[in-house]
């Protein structure tokens, strides 16, 4: 029986009957790059690596340098426990909608587009924060400024568009979502003016949306078509893509599992200094260094959870993508339960850590698992999971930390991660005919091809 050929080595030259364009980095036959240089600034790719990991760090600068000033807000606006719940459920509620809604955008205008027009859009409500008066209108605010989220979902689409699917979700992983919550929470503390502090961050976030419009590209070859992305002749029109993408029961368990990893992430980055605050009675400065600690392990937990969905997908196809996913998440889970009930500062402290190193690289597992969900609705798909962490973020907010409960904080934690334990048991219906399912073997041939889906490398 005669061997299979050997795959092509990727290359750095375009195929045949394609415009001719050199690219520093190796590329696959869409020209999408087959390696990553984090230290590179190469265009395209690179350089759109640089400019989403830059943008979204200017996202999340503005929306989380709210809760670490949360104690000196508060006295000055006057806010009850109630007002500040609600502020909390306000932000994620926004972000659902511009989160839905990215999806599409990219579908049909491009990455770069509409990362920038969303950037744009927030920027000047980042910086009315300073001329607030009553807790109606931060609560307001605090609705519009998680629109700013929705940067997340335009970044994954745009490295989806920009590396092929052996690197991609290292990439998305290593574009550091979440390096500006860790030095806003570690430097904005320290200041007593905060109405001033939100010029910074408003600046920066209209900076970078310029810069992603001056010196972005959707595509290898710069302009987008939905064409270059499905491979399909016909051009999908908004309802068709957005159909594909929610008739896709993976996407909905995709962003329920994603709704109590990245959501309880966002809820924990609410709470966390107030807990530290209120329970162990240390200072604002000190609440506000450990609530950092929080943040700062999503530097390394992130993407070695993409790097441990790429290790676990080489070696045993989609099923090591489910399964690592699963472990890690209910490792969280249980880390959340014990962390509500550790009662000594220092313990509280290795427990947190340990919990933001699981339940950050479950977020990173379950986008390892995304790409591969739809290629005609990748960017809705990416919406709905994304949308499906502030849902989770919501509705954690709202039940445990509104408030107006009756039990405390630390019991809302623990509560918390026996919620994650349980939205991960949807994983086990995940199914793919090519590839399988948690325990399913696949149904079909593994190089059967379709439109829909992308195929493991």
């Amino acid at each position: 029986m005669t061997a299979p050929a050997p795959a092509p080595a990727p290359s750095m030259e375009p195929p045949s009957g394609q415009p001719q364009t050199h690219f520093t980095i190796a590329v696959d036959s869409d020209h999408k790059a087959t390696e990553f240089r984090p230290l590179s600034i190469s265009s395209p790719h690179m350089r759109a690596f640089h400019l989403a990991w830059l943008s979204l760090f200017s996202c999340f600068f503005s929306t989380f340098s709210i809760p670490p000033l949360l104690p000196i807000i508060r006295q000055d606006l006057h806010l009850t426990d109630a007002d500040v719940g609600y502020a909390g459920i306000a932000s994620f509620a926004g972000s659902i909608f511009s989160r839905l809604t990215m999806g599409p955008a990219c579908d049909l205008l491009g990455p770069r587009i509409a990362s920038a027009s969303l950037s744009l859009f927030t920027a000047p409500v980042v910086l009315s924060t300073s001329l607030i008066s009553t807790p109606q209108s931060f609560i307001f605010l605090r609705f519009l400024i998680g629109f700013s989220l929705a940067n997340f979902v335009s970044s994954q689409f745009w490295m989806s568009s920009m590396f092929s699917s052996s690197v991609v979700d290292r990439t998305c992983q290593r574009s550091r979502s979440r390096v500006g919550q860790c030095r806003v929470r570690l430097h904005v503390p320290s200041v007593t003016a905060w109405r001033v502090a939100y010029v910074l961050p408003a600046t920066f976030q209209a900076v970078m949306a310029v810069m992603v419009l001056a010196f972005g590209q959707d595509l290898p070859d710069r302009k987008y078509k939905r064409s270059r992305i499905t491979g399909s002749k016909d051009k999908d029109n908004f309802f068709e893509v957005l159909f594909h993408g929610l008739t896709n029961y993976r996407g909905w368990i995709l962003g329920l599992t994603y709704g109590f990893c990245f959501g309880v992430e966002l809820t924990t980055d609410n709470i966390i200094a107030q807990y530290f605050y209120n329970r162990f009675n240390v200072n604002i400065q000190t609440a506000g260094a450990i609530a950092a600690s929080f943040g700062v392990a999503n530097c390394v937990s992130r993407p070695a959870g993409g790097i441990l969905s790429d290790k676990m997908g080489r070696r045993f196809g989609m099923r090591g993508r489910l399964w690592s996913l699963w472990v890690v998440q209910n490792v969280a889970g249980l880390l959340s339960v014990l962390l509500g009930r550790v009662n000594s500062l220092v313990g509280s402290v290795i427990v947190m850590c340990s919990f933001s190193l699981f339940v950050q690289a479950a977020s990173g597992l379950t986008f390892g698992v995304v790409p591969f969900v739809s290629k005609r609705s990748l960017g809705v798909i990416s919406g709905m999971t994304g949308s499906g962490g502030t849902v989770g973020a919501v509705v954690t907010q709202l039940l445990l930390f509104s408030g107006s409960n009756t039990f405390s904080t630390e019991k809302g934690i623990s509560l918390m991660g026996l919620m994650m334990l349980i939205s991960t048991l949807p994983l086990t219906f995940i199914y793919f005919p090519q590839w399988g399912g948690t325990f399913c073997r696949p149904s079909v041939q593994p190089d059967f091809c379709h439109g829909d889906y992308h195929m493991i490398p």
